[in-house]
């Protein structure tokens, strides 16, 4: 192979999205490892926390326990499913900004299901994290019918929603009876997503029946998306609203229904929260950044559904990895660093590709002038 189609070839590679993405990541660590060295410690550290969370192992003991794998799990089930809520708007041409709002929401229905409705075994989850699923999809639905309908900046009206969530959830929920600054009374325990044999299996870790709804949370996006006449018309209306309403595409209709699932999903993640990593309600004072950061895991994952899912579970590991960091002797911020330098690189993507673009233009006219040369 000559050089010329070696550039070509590697060309090719960086303009496809999954190899972009791979690329940011490691320019993100490469970058983490220069400025951990900058500062006199060994970067070694980073690594040796992150393979305890990925495997269990501590390489500086020798031990190995599998409840580091539950912990990375049970944080990035919020950051998938946050993903995969920015990831949904994005696919329709939206840019879903209140991803935390409607997390906000989402958590607070949960706790109130959780904590007011009759305890019936079975039942009582399935309408907590029901009520979780409805009030994320009705709040990001008000944003799509303002949008369709009077186009209202979608970006503005989920910013300013934002806020609203979380101070109308502070306003509900502490008006529960035995709630103070803080928390609210514990839940009953049939409102609660541990599930016996996951705990049993991962040394006692936080894992939960959340892991399955973010499964099948992938699995419906990818579904909904790629296989459904619905699916078709919100790509198409992504691409090109215009043409998408030539073609008979209910756009309004697909703004709408965009948003409303992408809340659903964001209000899923509140609800998994709430009910599977806390046996309390929380009066929460600031927002969790889940929604926030799910804008940068749809990003990295291309808003593809196993992009998605991927990107969730390396932002989990980092979060997982931030207490393992310290004792590493790697100060936990290094790990924020990552995330930050990430979504730099992923959001210089579009200008990679468009040099890539010209240079492979400039090599194809370079081409054709030297053989036209030679035809002389």
């Amino acid at each position: 192979m000559t050089c010329a189609e070696n550039k070509r070839t590697w060309s090719r590679i960086l303009q496809s999205e999954g190899a972009t993405s791979v690329l940011v990541v490691l320019l993100g660590f490469f970058c983490a490892t220069v400025l951990v060295l900058c500062v006199g410690r060994n970067p070694l550290g980073i690594y040796k926390a992150l393979l305890q969370v990925v495997t269990g192992f501590n390489v500086n003991s020798g031990r190995w326990n599998i409840r580091y794998v539950g912990e990375w799990l049970t944080y990035s089930v919020p950051f998938v499913l946050c993903g995969l809520s920015m990831a949904f708007a994005g696919r329709a041409g939206l840019f879903n900004i209140g991803g935390e709002g409607q997390y906000i929401v989402g958590m607070t229905a949960a706790q109130l299901v959780a904590l007011l409705f009759p305890p019936v075994p079975g039942l009582h989850i399935v309408v907590a994290i029901g009520a979780a699923l409805l009030a994320g999809a009705i709040w990001g639905g008000v944003v799509g019918f303002l949008k369709a309908r009077f186009e209202v900046s979608e970006v503005v009206a989920t910013i300013m929603l934002n806020y609203s969530a979380l101070y109308l959830s502070r306003i509900i929920t502490t008006a529960i009876p035995g709630t103070n600054t803080f928390r609210t009374p514990n839940y009953p325990e049939t409102a609660n997503l541990a599930v016996g044999f996951l705990t049993k299996l991962t040394n006692n870790s936080m894992l939960n029946a959340g892991f399955f709804l973010m499964i099948i949370a992938v699995a419906v996006y990818w579904f909904m998306l790629e296989k459904t006449n619905m699916g078709f018309g919100l790509r198409a209306t992504g691409f090109n609203k215009d043409a998408a309403r030539a073609s008979g595409i209910p756009v309004v209709a697909s703004i709408v229904i965009a948003m409303a699932v992408s809340g659903a999903y964001a209000g899923l993640g509140g609800g998994v929260v709430a009910l599977g990593s806390f046996r309390y309600g929380r009066v929460i004072a600031g927002m969790d950044n889940y929604g926030f950061t799910g804008i940068a895991v749809a990003l990295v994952g291309n808003n593809t559904a196993i992009g998605t899912l991927l990107a969730g579970l390396l932002f989990g590991m980092l979060q997982a990895a931030q207490p393992l960091m310290q004792s590493n002797q790697i100060p936990r911020e290094i790990t924020f660093i990552i995330q930050g330098l990430v979504v730099v690189f992923i959001s210089l993507k579009a200008g990679v590709q468009l040099f890539l673009a010209w240079n492979e233009k400039r090599l194809a006219r370079k081409r054709a002038s030297d053989a036209q040369g030679g035809a002389r």
